[in-house]
């Protein structure tokens, strides 16, 4: 009985120390607090230190917390509102109160560190708005944690907070109240062997209830459980499903109809816009049909010179919307060795003929049309031109055609002859061109065209009427305008004997025992 005096005595004084000693430490009394707590060791009475939460910062903070599970590597950003006192076994506590996950089940990772239950947020550097922290939470497995360690946790949070609302209940100890020697009874009597209970009376086992089944779709991302008729995820934004369909049993409550018909409302309003996008693109296009040139809208700068473009400087291209400056495009078309004009822009689109005339004056667009005829009738494989001096006419040839018609001067030219001999036939013409040859410095340079032609393969003579013929194009068969002969091109000779067509006892005898009259024959017959 002494030693239990003893003990709540020295207890009694360790409470009175401690609290000494807390004022001495808020003080800053540093001579008054080592005295203390030399007194207070010698009682060898386990004691606790703590700052006051009051020291700290008192704004509520948003902490981003990023959770993951050992079941999927989703990661789950979250946002907690804390305050930098709180401990870790208290965040422990609100995340286990908020979401269900037992503070057992619970790893806090704050800045690369394992967080202990006794460390603050304020420890660990956790001191204003948009600061993170990592959440991971173990298996139930992992941490062996069972459901009637939970059970018992849950039992013993609901005993601690009926003991902290008895706090303020004074409850008096049966027996005397008082010197009367009278018994008071404040509470009734406890007896030492409790009643026995009334048998409890049987009742019918209700049937089990089927759980209700759940209506709507699980996110891929998160597991939130959505309505059915959301087409994303309410938590993280993650689409439905593919393929998920609403049942036709469910019926969406007043706010999810109300969330439809905005949706609905949303989606006129959007293909609305749309049309009437579409219909002022269109009238753009017709107000602009009639313009040669189009001038940006916009401020742009050029990118061939990088001259700033104010609106209505610069030119659009009709074809590729790519935008310079008047004197850059001018210079492009000016400089082009090329039919066709393509965008300086180093795109696949060409200028258009309205764009080039509106941009150069008379007299540059006249030189552009004569350098686009000229390039044209260089590159043509099978061009001639007009034998009149200074004339401009041209023609593409093909090959039945042997005269050509100038429209500009009126002049009818032999294409075999690469003249005009009017009035004259071919042989005419070439016995006329040998007698003139011997005075006329013009005849005599024809004369040594045609002698040219023969030495490089690219006319013959007739082996019948010995006039001047060339092969334009096609097979190896030609005819003689003259005396209508029959001539193999790559032999050189009459196509058939001296009987005509069809006699192949002489001429080049082609296709004779299916044999060809010569290896680079191309179709004599």
């Amino acid at each position: 009985m002494a030693s239990e005096v003893n003990s709540g005595l020295d207890l009694k004084r360790a409470e009175e120390l401690a609290k000494s000693l807390s004022e001495a430490l808020s003080c800053g009394n540093c001579e008054e607090a080592v005295q203390l707590s030399k007194s207070l060791s010698e009682l060898s009475v386990p004691v606790s230190v703590s700052i006051s939460s009051q020291v700290y910062p008192q704004d509520s903070i948003r902490l981003i917390v990023g959770v993951e599970d050992a079941q999927s590597d989703a990661y789950i950003p979250v946002t907690f509102v804390v305050s930098p006192d709180m401990t870790i076994a208290q965040l422990k506590e609100k995340v286990s109160h908020d979401f269900g996950f037992h503070p057992t089940l619970q790893r806090w990772v704050i800045g690369k560190r394992l967080a202990q239950d006794q460390e603050t947020l304020y420890s660990h550097g956790i001191r204003k708005s948009g600061d993170q922290a990592f959440l991971f939470i173990l298996s139930a497995h992992v941490a062996h944690f069972t459901r009637h360690q939970q059970k018992l946790d849950q039992d013993q949070q609901r005993l601690e907070g009926i003991m902290e609302s008895m706090q303020s209940i004074q409850l008096c100890p049966r027996g005397l109240a008082g010197g009367g020697g009278e018994k008071t009874a404040l509470l009734p009597e406890i007896e030492d062997t409790p009643p026995p209970l009334p048998p409890k009376p049987q009742t019918a086992t209700k049937p089990a209830v089927l759980p209700k089944p759940q209506l709507g779709w699980a996110c891929i991302t998160c597991t939130y459980v959505n309505k059915p008729t959301r087409p994303g995820c309410e938590m993280c934004g993650q689409e439905r499903p593919e393929g998920y369909e609403v049942p036709d049993i469910y019926q969406p409550d007043q706010e999810e109809i109300l969330r439809l018909q905005r949706e609905q409302l949303a989606l006129l309003e959007y293909e609305q816009a749309q049309q009437e996008e579409r219909e002022r693109n269109y009238l753009y296009l017709l107000a602009t049909e009639d313009q040669n040139l189009i001038t940006n809208a916009t401020e742009e700068d050029c990118p061939i010179c990088f001259s700033p473009l104010q609106p209505g400087e610069g030119i659009v291209l009709r074809e590729c919307l790519h935008t310079f400056c008047r004197e850059c495009l001018k210079g492009t078309i000016v400089n082009s060795q090329d039919a066709e004009v393509s965008c300086p822009d180093n795109c696949d689109s060409k200028l258009l003929d309205r764009e080039i005339q509106e941009l150069l004056t008379e007299e540059e667009h006249q030189r552009f049309l004569e350098l686009r005829l000229s390039i044209a009738e260089s590159r043509s494989e099978h061009s001639f031109h007009c034998q009149t001096p200074n004339c401009r006419g041209w023609c593409i040839y093909e090959d039945e055609v042997n005269e050509f018609l100038c429209d500009l001067c009126n002049e009818t030219n032999c294409i075999l002859c690469r003249a005009i001999h009017k009035d004259m036939n071919c042989k005419d013409y070439q016995d006329d061109l040998r007698i003139r040859a011997e005075n006329d410095q013009a005849a005599q340079q024809t004369k040594q065209m045609l002698e040219s032609m023969l030495q490089n393969g690219e006319a013959m003579k007739c082996p019948r009427c010995d006039v001047i013929v060339q092969k334009k194009d096609g097979c190896d068969w030609i005819c003689c305008l003259m005396c209508r002969t029959e001539i193999c091109w790559v032999t050189k000779q009459a196509r058939w004997g001296p009987n005509g067509s069809g006699d192949t006892s002489g001429g080049c005898r082609c296709r004779v025992n299916n044999q060809p009259c010569h290896p680079n024959c191309q179709n004599c017959h």
